[in-house]
């Protein structure tokens, strides 16, 4: 309890007792794991005064470990924007290392945008609010919170979603503060999820707010078609999704990417405006790359003119090994936060 008290009178973070949790999970039961990822299990509960909540317990097994906890317990905590989740609190007791946030009954974005049968249930101008609301909560991280922050680690499953499908953006574990100052920052480790990282952080481990800049680009493409990018397949080339929406911009046929669930309820204009600014977003180089109060801009005032995008980051074939390959690579699976770790060798 002295280690959980430190922090609680450091962040002013209310402390939860480990047998409130364990009551209000049933013990952290199965019929209450409500998700996965790289930290561990992530169980809905109840509290004794009747308020749901969300509970992430660090695994034993977890990649990820006590730094990382801290890391998302300092970082949030400090945090309050309606389009990122709120920490409620924590619980640091014995070997116990859990994070109570507030509970999002829609489960996560991409619950609904790479199923079937949900997809339909989230129409265009829905998709476009969601699409605002996190650029709103990405500008917030670099710019207008007191920390400027590098997520890391944005993606469709650590997008949650409140009962109105308003976005929360989640998962501070992977999150970095940089100083206003400091354009580009340097890892030797690689921590997130293949698919939406930028190509100078996969490749050389430098990262900025251009690195979630990409991420977001990644997403608001993924948000328009209802596909993965690194499990988008078409009969005609071997691009992934990023590839194969630079070929039809391109050819003037950008509009061929939207999902065929819109049907009437899309704004022609407003896609192909989002499709650009997605393509901007994930420009090869981050130089190239728009800020987000840009971005916020662009899509906010339909008669701003847009620059003509770059060809975007990862722009080449892949080969039937490589696709068999990528399998092995713990890929993100439903709601599953996949983290790889790559040791790489500055320059």
């Amino acid at each position: 309890m002295e280690e959980g008290s430190k922090i609680e009178d450091e962040l002013e973070l209310p402390l939860f007792d480990l047998a409130a949790i364990i009551s209000a999970t049933n013990n952290f039961s199965a019929e209450h794991m409500i998700g996965a990822g790289g930290f561990g299990p992530v169980f809905k509960g109840k509290l004794s005064t009747g308020q749901e909540i969300a509970v992430k317990r660090l695994s034993k097994d977890s990649g990820q470990g006590f730094k990382e906890f801290m890391n998302e317990v300092n970082l949030i905590a400090k945090l309050q924007h309606r389009n990122l989740v709120a920490l409620l609190g924590c619980c640091i007791q014995g070997e116990e290392r859990i994070l109570i946030y507030e509970y999002m009954p829609s489960k996560s974005l991409d619950y609904f945008i790479f199923d079937d049968q949900r997809i339909s249930l989230i129409g265009w101008r829905k998709r476009f609010d969601i699409v605002k609301g996190i650029a709103r909560g990405l500008l917030y991280l670099h710019r207008d919170s007191k920390l400027q922050i590098v997520h890391r680690d944005l993606k469709a499953s650590n997008i949650l979603l409140d009962i109105n499908l308003n976005p929360k953006i989640s998962d501070f574990g992977l999150a970095r503060i940089v100083e206003d100052d400091e354009k580009e920052a340097t890892t030797r480790i690689v921590i997130g999820t293949y698919g939406y990282m930028s190509p100078e952080y996969a490749i050389d481990g430098k990262f900025s707010v251009k690195s979630d800049v990409f991420s977001f680009g990644v997403l608001l493409l993924e948000i328009i078609s209802g596909k993965r990018n690194r499990k988008f397949i078409h009969p005609n080339h071997d691009h992934n999704l990023l590839g194969h929406a630079w070929l039809l911009w391109n050819e003037d046929r950008a509009l061929n990417l939207m999902d065929a669930s819109f049907g009437d309820s899309s704004d022609e204009c407003q896609l192909l405006r989002c499709i650009q600014v997605g393509l901007l977003c994930v420009q090869k180089f981050s130089h190239d790359r728009p800020t987000m109060a840009s971005v916020v801009f662009m899509l906010e005032n339909e008669g701003a003119v847009l620059p003509q995008p770059k060809e975007p980051g990862f722009f080449m074939e892949r080969s039937s090994n490589e696709e068999s390959s990528s399998k092995l690579r713990n890929e993100e699976s439903g709601s599953q936060n996949a983290v790889t770790l790559t040791k790489l060798n500055g320059r």
